[in-house]
Parts: C-alpha cells; sequence; structure tokens
C-alpha cells in the first residue's frame, strides 16, 4: 500500500491518510470543506460545503493519478437530507461520469459540517 498525501487538501484530523494506494485502486479518506490554505470552514452553505469537499476530492485524485472521470464509486453524508438537492447540484458538476453512489443522511460529520464525500477510483495500470 502507499500513502497518498498532498497540501493541496486539508491535512488528516486523526490518525489517518489523506488516501491510500493499493493495486490498481485509489481509497481517499472523507473530505470535508477544510480550505487546506487556511486550516478552516469558510464555506458556510451546503453548495459552498460541496465545493471545497469536490475541490479537496480533486486534489487527493490528483495526487493519486487519477481525475474525477476515474472515479468508480463515492459515499456521500450529508447531515441533513433536505440538502440533497443543493448538493446535488454541485456533486454533478464534478462527477460528469456518474460513478455509482450511496449517500445518506448522518447525525453529526466532523467539525458539524454539512457534508463530507469519499470516493474510490481506478488507476491505470
Amino acid at each position: 500500500m502507499k500513502k497518498i498525501h498532498t497540501d493541496s487538501a486539508p491535512a488528516a484530523i486523526g490518525p489517518y491518510s489523506q488516501g491510500i494506494i493499493t493495486g490498481n485502486l485509489f481509497f481517499s479518506s472523507g473530505q470535508i470543506p477544510i480550505n487546506p490554505a487556511t486550516g478552516n470552514i469558510e464555506a458556510e452553505t451546503i453548495k459552498e460545503q460541496t465545493k471545497q469537499v469536490m475541490e479537496n476530492l480533486g486534489a487527493l485524485l490528483e495526487a493519486a493519478g487519477c481525475t474525477y472521470k476515474d472515479v468508480v464509486k463515492t459515499t456521500c453524508f450529508l447531515a441533513n437530507m433536505d440538502d440533497f438537492g443543493a448538493f446535488n447540484e454541485v456533486y454533478g458538476e464534478y462527477f460528469t461520469e456518474k460513478p455509482a453512489r450511496s449517500c445518506v443522511a448522518v447525525k453529526t460529520l466532523p467539525k458539524n459540517v454539512l457534508c463530507e464525500v469519499e470516493v474510490i477510483a481506478e488507476r491505470e495500470a
């Protein structure tokens, strides 16, 4: 296994890696809307937070040698399922290939953010 790290995505806030490559697969840790330049959550609305999450995922995908088009599965966590439509608007701008996905509402997310997303991507052999 190879650990992925980039300063263009938020540093892990616990005992885990930003992502792992094993074989031809990349697994990201869940990304929340932390601005990696400041270490703070600056986005307030679900759309703003989703955009920051997608930018963080993009940085990790790039560090792993992947793009959004290589993503085969996403797992999405929302603090409130009422945000589903607005979340999907932004999500759909990034995941144009429509990978498999699970989306669930959870009671609370780290730092009380509105969304978190993790991905599995296939790397070229």
